[in-house]
């Protein structure tokens, strides 16, 4: 139930605190005195969206807040799911800063607009035309005989395994669709995966070969070189090793007279040491150097082979080949196995499907049967209502598939006169019509819905005299079971309230702000006088305002 509802620089609204009680609570106004404002307030903190043209003041923020009471409403669940701290007096507050940046808060934690909303459209239902447009809607429908049905436990169940099952088929789907494309291109798969086998790969080996081969296409050339640096070195008597002793044989002769010729002496034996080793190792290097032209053909052909399934796979190097020789290894498993993988969400889908088909077959069977009963309360309210010849029918039709609502699709039939059949409601009802059947359903459903708090905004739009009381009384009744607030224009509805709000604008300076005030009994009279009567109230209307509210009270 909404206890207090705070709006700072919203429009109109400069400062504005209001607080509501259980019953009927009434909202009268001149036209453009703000009482659209206040719901346009109040919508906010039900995730309405918003932007800086809702700040009357550009430079500091508006900020919209409501307090409820809520343990009534078995919400617990909903905050624990959220992880939210639960309190049986919550706060919801929306703020909106003159940059547009919009904020949601519950009981001071930031959360989601959406989040706002979900637990908005479980305290309270705002009426307004653009409802009753909704009477068409097949979901609102749906959902408007499931409460007199009783579907509610039922459409949860229905809920989670429909969810279930959409999740499982969309699996199921993915799954197929990619394994049926697989499968056309499984034989070239197995194809190239033969390849790569036959291949037998190895990392590294690529440049192992690529060096062989620069060898093998040089090898004469190599051994060449090499035979002829080892001559140089050491074959005939002028090579470098005998040049080099003899500079040895000339340094030993003076190294006992001259100190320094020790040095050179050494050095120049560990040159001749050093080389002579070097003219060994060319030696047996060149010996070992051979042109192999068969070893050649079968490196060049590894060679060629590596490079064509390089470029067949499109990949960089050898080690890239090698992971897509298991890729393709991995993929024609999964391939294979994705037919077991079918098979088990196939079973879990006929049992899904099973229990989904029970399901929405009870809550048909519910909706049918409940459906007459309905049918006749709505036509008794809608004589009551001004309308002795309305004709009110619910046609249930099977849906070509399961939705998220069942099997069913509805349709609101409806007409106003005795010789005319009923048809689709959107078609044929005029906007009074349509407020006056969207009232009948409501009243009907305060008694079968947990919903804390309804407002209508001029729900009694194109009615007076009896029929206007009659909608007041039905306002009043659906006061008894939950919290309504109405915006109305007519003196007999407004009579009916428990309490009474009066919307006005005050001119302060160059500045015009919507305010709101409270009646008292007197205050109330003079109020429905106006309402009566006009700007001008007479002594008629003073007195007939009295009487309706003595009525209304008593």
């Amino acid at each position: 139930m909404l206890l207090k509802l705070s709006v700072h620089n919203y429009a109109l609204i400069k400062e504005l605190d209001i607080g509501f009680e259980n019953g009927l609570t009434i909202i009268t106004g001149e036209t453009g005195a703000g009482k659209s404002i206040l719901l346009g307030a109040l919508s906010l903190i039900l995730g309405a969206r918003a932007d800086t043209n809702v700040l009357m003041d550009k430079t500091t923020k508006c900020v919209v807040e409501g307090t409820f009471r809520i343990d009534d409403y078995d919400l617990n669940d909903f905050f624990s799911a959220n992880e939210l701290d639960f309190d049986p007096l919550t706060i919801l507050r929306r703020e909106i800063n003159p940059a547009g940046k919009s904020r949601a808060f519950i009981n001071d934690t930031p959360v989601t607009i959406n989040l706002l909303k979900e637990l908005g459209d479980r305290l309270i239902d705002i009426h307004s035309q653009y409802q009753t447009l909704m009477l068409n809607d097949n979901s609102f429908q749906l959902n408007v005989i499931d409460s007199f049905a009783g579907n509610s436990s039922l459409r949860n169940d229905y809920k989670t395994v429909y969810t279930n099952f959409r999740k499982l088929k969309k699996e199921f789907n993915e799954i197929k669709e990619k394994a049926d494309q697989n499968k056309a291109d499984l034989e070239y798969y197995r194809f190239q995966l033969v390849q790569l086998d036959e291949a037998r790969l190895v990392n590294g080996e690529q440049a192992e070969l690529e060096k062989e081969q620069e060898i093998l296409e040089h090898a004469s050339e190599i051994r060449l070189a090499l035979e002829m640096a080892s001559s140089l070195l050491s074959s005939d008597e002028k090579s470098v090793l005998n040049l080099i002793k003899e500079v040895k044989t000339t340094l030993g002769k003076i190294k006992t007279f001259l100190p320094e010729a020790d040095s050179f002496y050494q050095r120049t034996d560990s040159s001749f040491i050093e080389l002579d080793d070097l003219a060994g190792e060319l030696e047996k290097l060149s010996g070992g150097i051979e042109a192999d032209p068969a070893r050649l053909i079968n490196v060049n052909n590894r060679l060629d082979l590596i490079y064509s399934l390089i470029q067949k796979h499109r990949v960089k190097d050898l080690n890239e080949l090698i992971i897509r020789h298991e890729e393709l290894n991995n993929l024609i498993k999964t391939i294979v196995t994705s037919d077991e993988r079918l098979e088990e969400l196939e079973l879990h889908l006929e049992k899904e499907l099973n229990a989904l088909k029970l399901l929405a077959d009870e809550i048909s069977a519910n909706r049918r049967n409940v459906i007459p009963d309905v049918e006749i309360k709505i036509c008794e309210l809608l004589r009551q209502l001004g309308m002795p010849n309305g004709k009110f029918r619910i046609e249930i039709n099977r849906a070509h598939d399961y939705n998220f609502s069942g099997i069913d699709n509805a349709d609101f039939l409806f007409s106003a006169n005795k010789q005319v059949n009923p048809e689709n409601i959107a078609k044929v009802a005029s906007g009074g019509e349509l407020s006056r059947v969207m009232l009948s359903l409501k009243s009907l459903l305060t008694k079968n819905i947990n919903l804390p708090t309804i407002i209508f905004d001029e729900i009694d739009s194109g009615v007076s005299g009896e029929v206007a009381d009659k909608v007041g009384q039905i306002l009043s009744d659906m006061g008894r079971y939950m919290q309504v607030i109405n915006i109305t224009h007519l003196p007999q509805v407004a009579s009916r309230g428990t309490k009474h709000y009066h919307v006005y604008k005050d001119d302060i300076g160059d500045s015009t702000i919507t305010r709101i005030k409270l009646l008292s009994y007197d205050e109330r009279i003079l109020e429905l006088a106006k309402l009566l009567s006009g700007s001008e109230v007479t002594e008629t209307a003073i007195k007939n305002a009295t009487e309706l509210l003595k009525a209304a009270v008593n």
